[in-house]
Order: structure tokens, then sequence, then C-alpha cells
């Protein structure tokens, strides 16, 4: 059974309904013949209010030139992404992003739709959150005191004892002197932020504003708004506006997530490091910058790249001065700062006095692959002391996913230890065990596995060889 045309356009306007973009269609005459109530909300009118009317007697602040509608009618080309801000009939001020692109009906224009995402919320906490840090940042200049300096990390608060992680900071240290871009790649939860801001507290800079932002967090089509400005009149409803580079002049801009920038946008970018020159968007005035920038990526460069998602010439600029840190399971010997100074940290905000951790508890720690690194070992102290009773941390005030990996390896041992195994057979499977882990975690790397296991390299290759380890 077919259904009706009746019923086809009842399901498509369901359909139409549902989603929470904006639709506006007219006819070729301008005549509004759909509009639902997404759209509706975001300009202040009910459907009956505009449906079946000319589009500039219901929208009088709009013209020929500049409603979109109109000029795709009249183009027949398509606009993509456009950016809109208005005030409706409420007067609140709406910030869109429109897609608008010709109706065709036998080769003729038969009207237009258009397509339109609300970004005002999104874009009323990034300006709040940049006016903040910027009136922040203004203040700890004018300060006599440098007592706003203590919201910036240095590097003593970055606690470690591995020799990995202290080369990082060695070298650190020493690009801090400089004026030369960093590239820092990390795994979520690594300490990027801790760095880049220790680095520009031990620079030149250090004076200067420190602006982060992670372009993950801004939609595309503000980013480029975000980081260059605007002037007024550069489309509906921009005012002369400051982007990171104005707001983080003389002092160091950190660009969290490069790679999600686009391509265009990164060459945009590059040209910035290369000159220091900035264009505010829809403006033919170049205005000249002194920022020291900082990016950082989550994921391996060599991956970016071979996705293509971060631009090669872009990268080979910044990586002029790269800094990589290890995950905190090539690390394991920093649970034994780390663990101290975060139970420190919550004694302090809840008022309680834990004294350390137990070696059945600590033991469960070293042996969980950590995928969250330090910022999972930090939430894991926190949720122990909200369970513990007593002043020491135990195995079962830990979270759930550790104690299951601590009952895995228990029941693994258990099994060995009841076939009737030697004591050097019962050795030799645990050893064999361990390395094969040890290999896991740093994706069968010889060098790191042999760190993690304080043994030389030599050594063990002869005992992945000597136990068949693949």
């Amino acid at each position: 059974m077919f259904a009706s045309d009746k019923d086809t356009t009842e399901m498509l306007k369901a359909i139409l309904e549902s989603i929470d973009e904006g639709i506006h269609v007219v006819d070729k005459n301008g005549i509004t013949i759909y509009y639902n109530e997404t759209a509706a909300g975001h300009d202040g009118l009910s459907s009956r209010e505009v449906i079946g009317k000319p589009l500039l007697e219901v929208f009088p602040s709009l013209s020929h030139q500049t409603s979109t509608l109109l000029q795709v009618i009249k183009s027949g080309l398509p606009i993509y992404n456009q950016p809109q801000s208005y005030r409706n009939i409420k007067g609140e001020l709406i910030d869109t992003i429109n897609t608008t692109i010709p109706v065709m009906a036998d080769n003729n224009i038969a009207g237009a739709v258009e397509i339109a995402k609300d970004y005002s919320r999104i874009k009323k906490l990034s300006n709040m959150l940049i006016e903040v840090q910027t009136e922040n940042d203004r203040r700890k200049v004018k300060a006599e005191n440098v007592s706003d300096n203590q919201a910036l990390y240095r590097f003593t608060d970055i606690l470690t004892r591995n020799a990995s992680m202290t080369e990082v900071l060695r070298k650190a240290e020493k690009i801090a002197r400089t004026s030369s871009p960093v590239f820092v790649y990390g795994e979520t939860g690594t300490g990027k932020e801790l760095l880049v801001q220790s680095i520009h507290h031990s620079s030149p800079r250090s004076n200067g504003p420190f602006i982060s932002q992670n372009c993950a967090a801004i939609p595309p089509s503000l980013l480029e708004s975000t980081l260059f400005g605007t002037v007024k009149g550069s489309f509906t409803g921009s005012e002369d506006k400051e982007g990171l580079f104005e707001l983080a002049h003389t002092g160091t801009l950190f660009l969290d997530e490069i790679h999600t920038l686009s391509y265009e946008l990164q060459a945009k970018l590059l040209r910035v490091l290369e000159d220091g020159v900035i264009r505010r968007v829809g403006s033919n005035k170049s205005i000249k910058t002194n920022v020291r920038v900082l990016a950082a990526t989550n994921e391996p460069p060599e991956k970016l790249l071979e996705k293509k998602v971060l631009r090669k010439d872009l990268f080979y600029r910044l990586k002029v001065a790269s800094l990589s840190l290890p995950p905190l399971k090539e690390r394991m010997d920093d649970l034994d700062v780390l663990v101290p100074a975060f139970i420190r940290f919550y004694n302090a905000q809840f008022s309680k006095c834990i004294e350390d951790v137990n070696e059945p508890a600590m033991r469960a720690m070293k042996s969980y692959s950590w995928p969250g690194n330090v910022r999972e070992l930090k939430h894991c102290v926190e949720s122990a002391m909200n369970l513990v009773e007593g002043k020491t941390i135990r195995l079962e005030d830990l979270p759930a996913e550790l104690l299951k990996n601590q009952s895995n390896s228990t029941q693994q041992i258990n099994f060995f230890e009841t076939e009737g195994s030697g004591l050097k057979e019962t050795l030799e499977i645990l050893e064999k065990k361990l390395i094969t882990e040890k290999l896991n975690n740093v994706n069968g790397n010889v060098k790191k596995a042999a760190k993690l296991l304080k043994i030389p390299r030599q050594t063990l290759q002869y005992k992945i060889a000597k136990y068949n380890i693949e």
C-alpha cells in the first residue's frame, strides 16, 4: 500500500519540524511557503505570521541586497556557511550560520531554501570566556605585584622523577627562553596545559597575556573570526572585535588540538607565523602582532599528517621546537610522587587527613595502564578520598576498573600456582606474562618496554627470544 501525496507531505513536515536547524523556504517571488518552528524560535515569530507573506514585508530590516534567500533566487548560486548576526523581534541577539541553496524545477529557479544553525549560546559563552581571560591578563600586567602570576603553572609544579619526563622539562626550560613557535604532542591527560603555561611563565613574555584556546571547542565556521577578529559590516550584525591574536599581543597564544582547524585556516595561521601580520575578517587592513604560538595535538603528528588533517608546511614550521610528553604508563615511577601530591591536594579540599596508600592499592595502581593518564590518576585519588575510612587508602577504595584489573591478575596468578608448577616454572610464567603486558602497553616498542621493566634492552631482547614472545 502506497502513501498518498497528502500523507507524504505530512510526513515530510513532521521530519522537518523534528530537527534543530531553522528551515525557511520561499518561492521565486520571495513569498514564504515553509517556515519551521525552530526558525520561528530564532526570529521570535510564529509560523502563521510568516507563511504566505513576502519576505521583506515580514523582515523589514532586510533588503534585496542583504537577504541571502533573495540573493540566491537572483543569482541561482548557493551560499554556504554564511555567518549572520541580528536582533529578532524580541530584541534578542541571534547568531546563526546559514546555508542557502536554490530550488530548481525543470531547470528553472522555483525558489530557495535556507538552513540556519543557531550558535548564539556557544558564541556568547566563548566571548564571555575571552573577555574574562583578557581582563584577567590586563589586570595582571597592570598590577604592581605579581600575585596574579600564581594562576599560571610553573615548571616546579610539574612533579616527576621519571628520566624521560625530566628530559622533556629540561628541553622545555631551554625552549622557554626563545620566541620560536612550539609544537607539543601528548595524549589526553598528560599535562600539555601545565607544560605550555610553564613555558610562558619562564619566558621573556611572562608579563604579557597568556591566551589558551581549544580549537575543537568552537564551531569551524566561527574559528576564523575568533582567531583574527572582525570589522563592523563584514557580515550582518558584525562589530569591530579583537581576535585572539590581538588579545595575545606581546604574550603567548596556546592553540590546543590545532589539527581540528580547516586546511584553509591552517594556511592562514602559517602566514601569520611567518610574518606576524593578521587581517580581521572582512578587512583589508593589516595588523602587526607580536605573539608566540604554542600548539598541541593529542594524536601522533605522523598519523595526523597521514590522515591529511594537519598541513605538512604548518607542522614543519611549528616543530622547530617540539616536545613529546610520555604517557603515564611509561612513567609509572612517577606514581610515587603524584599520588602523595594528589592526597595532599584533596586533604585540603575535603578537610581530611589521609596519610598514604597501602601496598595492595599502590600495586593495583602500578599494574593499571592509565588510558586517561595523569588526569585519570588525579580523578582516581579523588574518588578514593570520597570513600576512604581511616587514614590509609585501601584496595577496596579504588575505582571499579582498577579493582577489575587487579582481580584478573590475581585470578591468573592463583591459576598458575594451582597447576603444580615449581617455583622456577611459576616465576618464568609470571615473567613472560609481565614482559608481554609491558610490550602491549607500548605497542611492541622494546626500548620503552625495557625502561618500564628497568632492565637493559639487550636483556629484554634475550628474554623475548627465550619465551618466544611475538
